[in-house]
């Protein structure tokens, strides 16, 4: 019977972080998005800037941002990344806002934690920003749309 292998555990099945530095540092970049899905209501106040705890979109992109940053710090596994770019942008729909995040580095692992991250923290910031005038919102469909490297 073949052995699996896990590369977070060692060899007593304990967890680990992995050892990247065989790996050669390249350019890498992920995509990631998260949706808050609420009321018709709340987004023509947030149209109108109207909300009570006032800009929702630029918190939350400031939330995003810090999010990414500090990564490692939630994800026990996560490599401390230097960032080169983190990016929040929103779409306002008719009963939601789509918040697309893309992050980057020069790092011998992927950032696409840190897109996830970045996503999920910006939502979770909207909701808070909403939160007095919906009680309904939703959080869903957190997940990465891309990651590259050269």
């Amino acid at each position: 019977m073949k052995k699996l292998h896990f590369s977070h555990l060692d060899v007593q099945g304990k967890a680990r972080m992995v050892d990247v530095s065989p790996k050669p540092v390249q350019s890498r970049r992920a995509v990631a998005e998260a949706r808050l899905r609420c009321a018709p209501a709340t987004i023509r106040q947030l149209r109108k800037e109207a909300l009570p705890k006032g800009d929702a979109l630029a918190v939350a992109r400031i939330a995003g941002i810090q999010a990414a940053k500090r990564t490692a710090e939630f994800i026990p596994l996560c490599h401390p990344l230097p960032l080169n770019q983190v990016k929040v942008d929103f779409k306002v729909g008719k009963n939601s806002i789509t918040i697309t995040t893309e992050a980057a580095t020069d790092a011998r692992t992927g950032v696409e934690m840190e897109a996830l991250t970045a996503a999920s923290v910006a939502a979770l910031a909207l909701y808070d920003m909403l939160k007095s005038v919906d009680k309904k919102m939703v959080i869903e469909h957190i997940r990465l749309l891309s990651k590259t490297k050269k």
